[in-house]
């Protein structure tokens, strides 16, 4: 296992940290988690060097940390950070924080947990957290021992990223970030800042939930024609892990296979290990990805609000991610939520408000036509 220095934090982590919201079900049907195999691999990845543990109190139905904490048991608590998370909708006011972290440290069968994070937070998340007293919280429970490192974990524009994290003295970051998202979010331009600052990243999504895992046709042709011969996967990790910023990447493990790849991927890897060669085959692999965008949407909303409901951006936004990963529409949370809340292109009458205002011009009402056709073919 490949372990890097923790930024300012001086202390050591291990490359690979096991994401724990990704567990499979019971076979009954009966349980979210299958707690017996949660913990076979969370023990396993522990047993093959993995040092950094990453839950929050929302994940798998409020379940994730109870099996965490009977997999830390026997001894393994002492081997590992733990890192979990306050959600804003849940905490009101300082009882509230302070009811959630104690019942977190029940469940996770512990007296303090090592990297506690304000979890999915953007400008507006922070500003909410700061009018309830969070940030005192933070610096109360980390002289009482119950957290050792106040933290975020982010998902907004990289605007955002630099106003929080240059607005408080953060111990460490976790960021969205893989080969594919080096401009959204906090991106390449967060992660940089964050370095400066001496501030440890920790990185999710960097399969961006598994659709980096599979390669679309024309992007595995890629990877089979370069001399060296990896998975998806591990050229993936590789390119996070060349990033000297970087202290820990998060991967979610449904079975022991993946627990034994990762470990073997993440042995073999450290900051700038990538030849110039392979970073220019990732930015081929970006850009061959990227080929397949169906529309040019920025998502800049100029076109909303559908006078009708349409969530015109959203639309598209599927409509581009399922082209650009190969993946199963039916099972698109965006697009289920769209359906759900009514905002379908099947609302659109034509009334072209939406493209007199594209400032890219695009044929939007057309488009939104042929988006839900593909979506909702069977």
């Amino acid at each position: 296992m490949n372990y890097r220095t923790m930024g300012k934090l001086g202390i050591r982590s291990s490359a690979f940290g096991l994401g724990c919201m990704r567990f499979n079900g019971a076979a009954s049907g009966d349980s979210v988690i299958d707690e017996e195999k949660a913990v076979s691999l969370i023990r396993r990845a522990i047993d093959g060097g993995v040092t950094y543990l990453d839950t929050a109190y929302v994940y798998l139905d409020k379940t994730s940390e109870i099996v965490l904490g009977k997999a830390l048991r026997d001894g393994y608590r002492e081997k590992v950070t733990i890192a979990t998370k306050m959600p804003a909708e849940y905490v009101h006011n300082r009882q509230e924080m302070q009811e959630l972290l104690e019942s977190e440290l029940r469940k996770l069968q512990t007296d303090h947990i090592d990297f506690y994070l304000m979890h999915g937070i953007n400008r507006e998340k922070w500003e909410y957290f700061k009018s309830i007293g969070a940030p005192q919280f933070f610096d109360d429970m980390k002289r009482e021992g119950k957290i050792r490192y106040k933290c975020f974990s982010f998902h907004g524009p990289y605007e955002d990223f630099e106003y929080i994290i240059n607005d408080w003295d953060w111990d460490m970051v976790q960021i969205q970030y893989n080969f594919m998202d080096v401009n959204n979010q906090a991106g390449t331009k967060g992660l940089e800042l964050a370095g400066r600052l001496g501030i440890p990243v920790v990185i999710m999504e960097g399969l961006l939930g598994g659709r980096l895992a599979n390669a679309p046709e024309n992007v595995q042709a890629l990877y089979d024609a370069f001399p060296v011969k990896r998975s998806p996967v591990e050229w993936a990790f590789r390119w996070l892990c060349n990033h000297p910023q970087i202290a820990t990447v998060l991967s979610g493990c449904n079975e022991a296979e993946q627990i034994d790849d990762n470990l073997r991927i993440f042995d073999t890897v450290a900051p700038g290990i990538m030849t110039d060669a392979e970073l220019k085959l990732m930015d081929d692999v970006r850009a061959a990805y990227l080929s397949r965008t169906k529309i040019g949407c920025t998502g800049c909303r100029y076109c909303m609000p559908c006078p009708n409901g349409v969530n015109i951006p959203g639309v598209f936004s599927v409509w581009n991610n399922v082209s650009l990963y190969d993946t199963d529409p039916k099972w698109n949370w965006e697009l289920r939520q769209i359906r759900e809340r009514g905002n379908g292109a099947d609302n659109c009458i034509a009334c072209g408000a939406c493209e007199a205002a594209c400032p890219q011009h695009l044929s939007i009402i057309e488009s939104l036509q042929t988006a839900w056709r593909e979506l909702n073919a069977e």
